[in-house]
């Protein structure tokens, strides 16, 4: 590998400049010809949907694959990177877009795996727990380093996978969906974060599908398309508009509410659910709540990180255990009943993490599909592997899978098809009533407006949506109903029409302007 210039370039130039790459995987052109700079002290942007080339640049830029041409300047001289440690070496990391995390070790040995700190008598794990409380402080995060990562909520496991990036004091900081999982507040502390590493000298490469977020921390905009750059401007020169128009060609519209049908009786009703901290605290992360949801009516909960939406979404499909209250499905109590039992009465949940809790990595994507339904495939010892191809092929159609056929493996899939499968899977089950925990979490414009359009055509056949967001443009797109929740506990109810300052007071979180 080539070592660089001691000769630094100033603020706003460029750090990094990759110039015409390529990457092919067999007969598929992930990155055409792509001219990429990183500026000094600066936050470059880079914005398209998935599938147009984003986390394939990254990777090459980060040293975690090789590019099939092109090349890379590094203080503008010409640098190969074998591997990711080598990157690493010359000050470049990266944070991917799905956690990367032991679930099984603490904190502080995640935060400096691979990279342990020694002393005298070998690793100095007091040290490492005093350096990583100093960064989770940084971040505002009140989490013991020696926690174990898989009893944090999700939101928590990337403050800790942006923690461990932040240790390894990097010139050049890549962040592929950095807050994916994060709460308004916990984005405006990581905000204040990335804006002290500029303010000396660190460069900040930064991808997210949310776009207004984005615009805010952005001071170059880049946007990629089929593998191709289509755009890059300053941020003076940009708005939504621009993003979206040089991405997918077309306007921002997540859609509305579907109409011309009356909603049906009362599918599923929470009736006074109050749901124990599992902390040990004495408080309620749900406080006596009550909720219905008519057939065909879509319904939004919305609320901040920690105001029981989750849990909420949970207890009712079976995983957390109520304190008190209870759920009913078609006016018949349902508490008593396993996860299992409730698919099967028709009630299911499509999970926030869908990696961890809605898909099985090793299994195709037409196995995936069939899980929760594959008990109608079999008849004494013997599976129908006709009848069970049969319904996959027309899942695939019906919620849109971008992909070769069911044998494709489940990996191969983008982030946005991945999330139609888990939701395909659940409908499979023909469910009367669906609960989605962050439908759109680390997917594009387009993938989610096809999920929600999915999700609208299946109400006006009379199924009920539930479904929860911490994005106030998603609450007013297709829900009839949104539920407000701060603190455990229903703080308001609006229809449609409601203006995102309403949603946000009521939530409790600051209205910027």
């Amino acid at each position: 590998m080539t070592t660089t210039s001691d000769a630094r370039p100033a603020a706003g130039e460029a750090v990094l400049a990759a110039r015409n790459i390529a990457k092919t995987y067999g007969n598929t052109h992930a990155l055409r010809g792509v001219n990429f700079d990183i500026h000094r002290g600066k936050v470059t942007t880079l914005f398209g949907e998935n599938g147009a080339g984003k986390s394939t640049l990254m990777k090459i830029l980060s040293g975690v694959v090789a590019p099939t041409s092109g090349t890379i300047e590094l203080d503008g001289s010409p640098v190969v990177f074998a591997s990711a440690s080598e990157a690493r070496d010359h000050g470049i990391s990266i944070i991917h877009q799905e956690l990367s995390l032991a679930p099984n070790l603490s904190v502080r040995d995640n935060i400096f795996m691979g990279r342990e700190l020694h002393g005298a008598t070998g690793i100095d794990f007091a040290e490492e727990a005093r350096q990583a409380r100093a960064l989770l402080t940084a971040l505002e995060e009140n989490i013991d380093p020696m926690t174990l990562v898989e009893d944090l909520r999700l939101g928590q496991q990337q403050i800790v996978e942006i923690a461990r990036a932040l240790s390894v004091d990097s010139r050049i900081l890549i962040m592929d969906e950095p807050t994916s999982a994060l709460s308004a507040t916990e984005v405006e502390v990581l905000f204040r974060v990335i804006r002290d590493l500029t303010g000396r000298g660190v460069s900040i490469v930064y991808i997210s599908h949310h776009l207004e977020e984005a615009l805010q921390i952005t001071d170059y905009a880049v946007v990629l398309r089929d593998g191709t750059m289509t755009a890059n401007a300053e941020r003076r020169d940009i708005d939504l508009e621009w993003i979206v128009r040089n991405m997918v060609g077309e306007n921002y519209n997540l859609g509305s509410p579907p109409t011309g049908y009356a909603f049906g009786e009362v599918a599923l009703s929470v009736s006074d659910v109050s749901i124990a901290d599992v902390s040990g605290s004495d408080n309620l992360v749900v406080d006596h709540l009550s909720l219905d949801v008519r057939a065909g009516e879509i319904v939004c909960i919305y609320g901040l990180m920690g105001a029981g939406r989750t849990e909420l979404l949970e207890c009712i499909a079976g995983r957390v255990p109520k304190a008190g209250g209870q759920v009913y499905l078609d006016g018949k109590e349902i508490s008593r009943l396993t996860i299992g039992e409730r698919i099967a009465k028709g009630l299911v949940l499509v999970p926030e993490d869908r990696q961890r809790d809605g898909l099985v990595q090793t299994m195709s994507v037409g196995q995936n599909l069939s899980l929760a339904s594959i008990g109608r495939f079999v008849k004494g010892m013997l599976l129908s592997r006709s009848r069970e191809r049969a319904m996959v092929d027309a899942s695939i159609r019906s919620v849109h899978v971008k992909t070769s056929g069911g044998g494709a493996a489940i990996g191969s899939l983008s982030g946005g098809n991945q999330q139609k499968v888990v939701i395909g899977k659940m409908l499979t089950t023909d469910p009367k009533v669906i609960l989605l925990d962050e439908p759109s979490r680390g997917i594009d414009i387009g993938a989610k407006a096809e999920v929600f359009r999915l999700l609208g055509e299946k109400a006006a056949q009379g199924l009920a949506v539930v479904f929860s967001t911490s994005e106030v443009a998603e609450c007013r797109s297709i829900a009839h109903r949104i539920v407000v929740m701060r603190r455990g506990r229903i703080s308001a109810e609006f229809g449609s029409h409601v203006t995102k300052e309403d949603i946000m007071a009521a939530s409790g979180e600051a209205v910027i302007a």
